[in-house]
């Protein structure tokens, strides 16, 4: 970032004051230390949000800059920049994304009807904002029982959407997934990847690989695929934020391990009853205490449904 401003800047650069989220880095990488960089223009000032956590950095990018004899201030609109940058931090902090959970239920915390129908329970202004999370997120997970029942494409369809389509990846223990779905006729055009259990015959493996799905295979945890090293090997590939849109499997395993960091909670004005299937499957819980806790962080209004966000409460 601080290489195209600065290539923009020009002349102007000389003498100025750069404001940047993130430290400044002072090692090679895809391009020259911006440390360097910055000294090279000119640049007198510098006015930095957050401290680079990666091990390289840390404050050491910001230590080149002084010993450049440019004025460093840190510390301003931290706390905005650690919110921007939470999924960058906790990657690098913990080897895991941050994950958003995404429901849309009725006013009783149902997904689906007894037989399975679900659209559309939010209306189009709801549906909407939700191909804008998928917009703001590196990947797009779901289960296995999600794409059966409701063969989704998993893509931002809004108008002047993303240009390069984010990662769908299938949590798919039992390698259920239809040679058929959507998902898989399009893995060539969008990035998709199964997560299953390994020692799977490579005759039910192969149609997903000519279909150019990636397959990650795993060690047995149980009955399903666990959540945690499934998020670390997306984390190893660069993924920061992944957005667990379904189902109710996928929600009761990110609540039970710990790993849902938001919520995007889209609630429609009806109630379905008992019957119906529930936004998230036992977890289980001992006691009322050892319930996940959230607080709420945003409310909104999306036509007649209401979105409301939260954050996991810290310990």
């Amino acid at each position: 970032a601080e290489t195209e401003a600065l290539k923009r800047a020009g002349a102007a650069a000389s003498g100025a004051t750069a404001y940047v989220t993130l430290e400044p880095c002072c090692h090679w990488g895809r391009t020259p230390p911006c440390t360097d960089a910055l000294a090279a223009a000119g640049v007198a000032r510098v006015v930095v949000a957050l401290r680079d956590p990666d091990p390289r950095m840390d404050g050491q990018g910001l230590a080149r800059l002084r010993a450049a004899g440019i004025a460093v201030q840190e510390g301003v609109c931290a706390a905005e920049a650690a919110a921007l940058n939470a999924g960058f931090v906790k990657r690098l902090r913990q080897g895991l994304p941050l994950v958003t959970l995404k429901l849309a239920t009725t006013l009783d915390g149902r997904i689906a009807t007894a037989a399975k129908e679900s659209r559309w329970i939010t209306g189009p202004e709801a549906r909407r904002a939700a191909h804008a999370l998928r917009a703001r997120h590196d990947a797009i997970l779901v289960g296995s029982g999600t794409v059966i029942d409701d063969d989704p494409d998993l893509t931002c369809r809004l108008p002047g959407g993303v240009p390069v389509p984010a990662p769908r990846v299938v949590a798919d223990a039992r390698l259920r997934i239809p040679p058929g779905a959507r998902l898989v006729a399009t893995a060539r055009q969008v990035p998709t990847l199964v997560a299953t259990l390994a020692g799977h015959p490579e005759a039910l493996l192969a149609p997903l690989r000519e279909a150019g799905v990636e397959i990650l295979e795993f060690p047995a945890a149980g009955e399903g695929i666990a959540m945690r090293p499934l998020l670390a090997a997306l984390a190893a590939r660069g993924i920061t934020r992944v957005l667990a849109e379904g189902g109710s499997g996928i929600a009761a395993s990110l609540l039970r391990e710990g790993l849902a960091d938001r919520l995007a909670w889209f609630h429609a004005p009806s109630v379905i009853g008992g019957d119906g299937i529930p936004a998230a499957y036992a977890l289980p819980l001992p006691n009322l205490a050892a319930a996940p806790k959230f607080r709420r962080v945003a409310v909104r209004p999306l036509g007649a449904d209401l979105l409301s966000e939260f954050e996991r409460e810290a310990g």
